[in-house]
This record gives C-alpha cells, sequence and structure tokens, in this order.
C-alpha cells in the first residue's frame, strides 16, 4: 500500500500551489462572511416584540423552511444566523468540495497529465489521496475558522457546531465526490454526478422541513444533517456521527473502485456517438453549441427554481427582516428604497446576475480548457480563424449570462405575481430590472476574457474576480463597507429598479466599460501564442 501512496505528499503541494489563488477565497468566503453579520441581527430585531413577529413569520410560511430550513430558535443571534446562513454555507461548501476534487482527479485524466504522472513512481492511489486531502482539509479549515470567529461574538458551543456542520457536509460531498470521478469518463460527467447529488440533497431536505408529515426525508440528506446538529439551539452533538459515518464509507467505496479502472476511462460506460459527425456540427458555433449546452441548461434550471422559491416569500418579507430604521438603510444600500418588497424583489434580481456571471466566467473559461487539452490547435490549422473560434464561446458567455438573469427574473416576478394578484405587473417589472443588471455581469465575463487573452496560466484568476465582487455586493452593505470599496464591484452600480427610478448613465458606463474590456482581452488573444 505504501508504494500505491508514492508521490502523495508532491501532488498535494501541487494541487495547493494551483489553488493558490480560488481555494483561499473559498475557504475566507465561507468562514468569515457569518462573523460579520452578527451585529445585523440587533439592527433587524432589537426588540423581543421584534424577534416574535420574526419567529411567528418563519412559521407561517412554509417557503421559508423550503429556502433556509428548521428554524429552531430565532429569539438570538446565533440562532438566526444557523438558520438563515447554516444551509446555505453547507450547500456552498459542498460545492466547493465536488469542484476542487473533480478538478485535481478526473480533470487531470481528461487532460492527460494524470497518465504521464501515472507512468512514473506516483502511486496509484496517490492522486485521489492527494485530492481527498486537500479538499478535506479546506473543508476542515472553513469550520474551525468560523467556529473560531463566532466564538468571541456568540456562545462558544453554538460556534463550534455550526463550525462542524459546514465542515462535515464538506466532507461528505469530498467522499461523493471521489465516488463520481470514478463513476463518469470525464470530469464535466463526475461534476454533472456531484452536483445532481447536492441537488438531491437539497430537495429531500426543503421537502421534509416544508411538509409537517415528510420530517424524515430531511433526515437521509446530507444538507438536512448540518441543520439538524441545532447550533444556538440546544446542540445535538450524536448528529455528528452520520456525516463522519458517510464519508467514511464512501471513501471505502472509493478506494474499492479505484483500481477497478484504467485511468482516463470510468466505470459507467459511455454512449457510443454515431459513426460520422452531423451536418450540424462543421462550424465552430455548433461545436461551441455541444460544448456549452449541459452547463447553460443545468444553471437556467438552478435559477428558474431559484426565482420561481424567491417569488413566493417576497409579500412576507417585511416580517421576516423586521421594519426598523437600520433594516430600511440596509436595504436602501442593498436594492432601494421605495419599499421592503420591491427592495428585496430587487436584491434578488442583483443575486441572480452575480450568479448569472459565474456561468459567464465558466462559459468564458471553457476557451481555456480546449486550448490546454490540445484540441484547439487542430481546429486553427483549419480555416477557422481565432476571433471566429472564441465568438462562438464567447456568444454562449454573454448572452448565456443575460439568458440566465432573464429566466431567474420572470419566474420571480410569475411567483410573486401569483401571492400578490398582479402578474403582469409583477413580471414586467422584474424584466425591467433584469435588464439594467446584466450589464454589470458582462463586465464580469468581459475580465474573464481579458484574463483569458492575456494571462492565460492565470484564467482561474477569473473566479477570484467574480467571487470578489460578489462578496463586496452581499455583504458589504451590510457591514457598512465605506462606498469606495463597494464601487469596486460593478453589481454596485445599476439603479436598483424596481426600488429606485431608472437612470441610464450607469448601464452606458458599464456597457463601455465591458466593450473595452473584452476589445482588448480579444486583441491579447490574437497576437499571444497558443498554449
Amino acid at each position: 500500500m505504501n508504494g500505491a501512496l508514492n508521490g502523495t505528499r508532491q501532488l498535494i503541494r501541487l494541487a495547493l500551489r494551483r489553488d493558490r489563488v480560488i481555494l483561499p477565497i473559498w475557504i475566507v468566503l465561507l468562514s468569515v462572511v457569518p462573523a460579520a453579520t452578527v451585529s445585523s441581527y440587533d439592527q433587524f430585531y432589537p426588540t423581543a416584540a421584534s424577534r416574535a413577529a420574526l419567529s411567528a413569520s418563519a412559521a407561517a410560511n412554509p417557503s421559508f423552511s423550503l429556502l433556509y430550513g428548521p428554524a429552531f430558535d430565532l429569539s438570538s443571534a446565533g440562532g438566526f444566523i444557523a438558520w438563515r446562513m447554516g444551509g446555505i454555507l453547507a450547500l456552498l461548501t459542498a460545492l466547493m468540495a465536488v469542484f476542487t476534487l473533480t478538478r485535481h482527479t478526473r480533470a487531470e485524466e481528461d487532460s492527460g497529465r494524470a497518465e504521464l504522472l501515472a507512468s512514473t513512481v506516483v502511486g496509484r492511489y496517490a492522486p485521489l489521496t492527494a485530492a481527498v486531502v486537500v479538499t478535506g482539509s479546506a473543508s476542515l479549515l472553513i469550520g474551525v475558522l468560523q467556529a473560531a470567529s463566532l466564538a468571541g461574538k456568540l456562545p462558544p458551543a453554538g460556534s463550534v457546531a455550526l463550525g462542524a456542520s459546514t465542515a462535515l457536509a464538506g466532507l461528505v460531498f469530498t467522499g461523493i465526490a471521489a465516488v463520481a470521478v470514478q463513476l463518469g469518463e470525464y470530469s464535466r460527467t463526475a461534476n454533472s454526478i456531484g452536483t445532481a447529488a447536492i441537488g438531491v440533497a437539497f430537495l429531500l431536505r426543503g421537502a421534509g422541513d416544508s411538509t409537517s408529515d415528510a420530517h424524515w426525508l430531511s433526515w437521509i440528506s446530507p444538507l438536512g444533517w448540518a441543520q439538524q446538529i441545532r447550533p444556538f439551539a440546544g446542540e445535538r452533538w450524536w448528529v455528528l456521527a452520520l456525516p463522519i459515518a458517510t464519508t467514511i464509507v464512501l471513501c471505502v467505496v472509493a478506494y474499492a473502485l479505484l483500481p477497478r479502472r484504467d485511468v482516463g476511462v470510468g466505470l459507467l460506460p459511455p454512449r457510443l456517438g454515431p459513426a460520422e459527425a452531423a451536418s450540424s456540427l462543421r462550424s465552430p458555433f455548433s461545436l461551441a453549441w455541444r460544448l456549452q449546452r449541459g452547463p447553460l441548461i443545468g444553471w437556467l434550471a438552478g435559477l428558474a427554481i431559484g426565482g420561481a422559491l424567491f417569488g413566493t416569500i417576497a409579500q412576507g418579507i417585511s416580517g421576516l427582516v423586521g421594519e426598523t430604521e437600520q433594516t430600511r438603510q440596509i436595504f436602501e444600500r442593498l436594492g432601494g428604497s421605495n419599499g421592503i418588497v420591491d427592495a428585496f424583489l430587487a436584491t434578488m434580481v442583483g443575486l441572480f446576475a452575480m450568479l448569472a456571471s459565474l456561468y459567464g466566467v465558466q462559459a468564458t473559461l471553457r476557451m481555456r480548457t480546449e486550448e490546454t487539452a490540445i484540441r484547439l490547435e487542430p481546429l486553427l490549422a483549419t480555416r477557422v480563424g481565432r476571433l471566429r473560434w472564441a465568438a462562438s464561446h464567447l456568444v454562449f458567455a454573454f448572452l448565456g449570462t443575460a439568458l440566465l438573469v432573464l429566466v431567474g427574473g420572470v419566474l420571480l416576478g410569475l411567483s410573486n405575481g401569483l401571492r400578490s394578484g398582479d402578474v403582469g405587473g409583477s413580471v414586467a417589472h422584474m424584466v425591467a430590472a433584469v435588464a439594467v443588471q446584466v450589464p454589470a455581469a458582462w463586465v464580469i465575463v468581459a475580465v474573464a476574457a481579458l484574463i483569458f487573452g492575456f494571462l492565460p496560466k492565470a484564467a482561474s484568476a477569473a473566479w477570484g474576480v467574480a467571487a470578489l465582487a460578489l462578496l463586496i455586493s452581499l455583504f458589504g452593505p451590510v457591514v457598512n463597507a465605506p462606498q469606495a470599496l463597494l464601487d469596486i464591484s460593478p453589481f454596485q452600480h445599476p439603479p436598483k429598479v424596481p426600488g429606485e427610478a431608472f437612470t441610464a448613465l450607469p448601464l452606458v458606463v458599464l456597457l463601455a466599460v465591458g466593450v473595452v474590456v473584452l476589445g482588448t482581452g480579444l486583441a491579447g488573444w490574437r497576437r499571444r501564442d497558443v498554449g
């Protein structure tokens, strides 16, 4: 077994070096943000009456349980943060685990680097072990930092329980991803299996928490376990045994499956394609569509579901967040000033734009994947030009981003309109809100294209740019960050329709910035070497 692990330490160092940008962003974002929002609880709910109203509002609307999970104790800041953020933190940590482990295992096999390493003294189990160690350690570090940052402001026991729930969710999905990479033949297949498992876990947890006669469903979901630990609400430490045991079992299964397949091959047989390519694959655009359609469809489904869910709670948001002067000021900074419902809708559309920009970054960096996998050079050896090939991918990055925000906004308006009795007006307002947010998302996509054009080896830094903009926009207003810092994010500049009056100047400036940045990036791509 020792020989099978040869090279594990070196592969760990290599993985940490390759993830020196994106992994710290994940860790900081998921570990520090909860502590930064503790003070907002007293601003939103300064009195016992406001806290009682919060509890009543959360109990009266099953949509809140579907989105956030069970509200065990909303009379304290710790219980509120565990409710509002615990499930989201566990879900995001799970996503981090799936993407990180797949990147250092199956993606390495896709590129051919794993086969080269396998021909040396590197052991058969070393790549998987290194990926599990890096991913699991990142999950544990998130939990430790989260608990440490909260312990200075909240009860230590609850802080440890919340940090443990987040870390163990990451460990469980590290195990799920370790199994997924043995099953799928390509990294995108493994990522699809892992993210599908997260989606199923979220739906099981949501169905169990929002349905009175099906609570047992949340007990078969790893995301449900993270909340059933009950941080700050009479911690149930025995629940920790469930994710720990599940992680061990999944890792044992992954290691048992690994020797049953060859490098670069999955256990699930690939679907055989036709003997000859269809005529629809004879252009760069059709090839780009074939490569981009899976992620686009997945993102569309996710934002459609998110829009429908958040729209159902818009009319009850006043009871959830309270109506203090501090609340009004925070919502003005987040999403407008003409009523909490309008401000909430504007904030949600802004959130959809931020999430859609992540898809835009993913679609843009697909070009780098094609380049490093040496599938691009044969194309450029034909009559296909560089700019034409890049445009075939960027059209999905830009138009796909706009489509995602549109779908999320329309479903948000539709579900809110069904609750308020004004479907037409609600949908129309959301379409207008979408239109003003898209240019900000396009700026992020243009920056990703700029990095691809000039710094291809640092292409992953585009994720850091997107994460920084999202972090500033989501949490900067809540913690009263300086306006100069808020202005760094393009999402802070569009008018917060429908909560504010429309102004065209910020949109013109954002579009101009996007055009200049994109043009500069394409110029860099046209002049640099491939590879």
